[in-house]
């Protein structure tokens, strides 16, 4: 039986691998700050071997290809300018033309604003490609304030906690060195919260730019990370 039950898996996993091979799975992955996209993203590249993008990666391998764009990109970037979104546009497009993304991507951070989905919309239709859908993790903002506002670094060796998903034995003391454990300056309640209504008031009309496209699906964040998974996956698997 075990024999059998490990020649079936093999044959499951080689099945998948082929299944997959001719899917696209072109995706935007939304979500504000504290919504778990970073541990999701990770998840789903792993099964479906797709490349996560952001934007902020994108203008790094631009920068340090030196390419047209990137040294644009890096002038604005060195002044502590907000890079325009014609530069912005350029090298998206040009990330998303590489060989890596013939198979789908997954695309964090990118469009912020309508305008940069109508740009989208037309790097997307001279690659010949198109957006098969945008997932929303949703969570709400008491939530959030929760998540975000509850980490606790260690001033001595860095190690993280949470005062409530993961806290140390001895409050305010770190578990593996005694050092003292501080708030950063970010997570502080009144700065979580601009974050929270900032990333709200610029995603609020993206949401219904693609509700109206019937691209938009939501996924409750607040549930246990492997349920998360598994529904994301389950949008995805939907596609072939």
């Amino acid at each position: 039986m075990v024999r059998f039950m490990r020649h079936r898996h093999l044959l499951c996993c080689s099945y998948c691998r082929v299944r997959w091979e001719g899917v696209k799975v072109n995706v935007i992955f939304m979500g504000p700050p504290g919504a778990g996209k970073g541990t999701q993203a990770e998840k789903i590249v792993s099964e479906f071997h797709i490349p996560h993008i952001s934007t902020g990666d994108a203008f790094r391998l631009a920068m340090s290809q030196g390419t047209p764009l990137g040294v644009e990109a890096k002038g604005y970037v060195d002044k502590g300018l907000l890079v325009p979104d014609e530069i912005t546009n350029g090298i998206v497009k040009e990330r998303l033309a590489q060989s890596d993304c013939e198979k789908g991507f997954l695309l964090d951070g990118f469009p912020r604003t309508i305008a940069q989905a109508d740009a989208l919309n037309e790097i997307m239709q001279s690659l010949g490609k198109k957006i098969e859908l945008v997932i929303n993790l949703s969570v709400d903002r008491s939530f959030l304030l929760a998540r975000l506002t509850g980490r606790r670094i260690c001033k001595s060796c860095g190690a993280t906690y949470h005062v409530i998903f993961n806290p140390p034995k001895q409050d305010g003391v770190c578990d593996k060195c005694s050092g003292e454990l501080y708030q950063r300056s970010d997570d502080k309640e009144e700065k979580v919260g601009t974050r929270l209504d900032e990333y709200t008031n610029k995603t609020a009309p993206l949401l219904d730019y693609y509700q109206k496209r019937e691209l938009l699906r939501e996924v409750n964040g607040e549930q246990d990370i492997h349920a998360v998974t598994e529904q994301i996956s389950s949008l995805l698997r939907g596609l072939a």
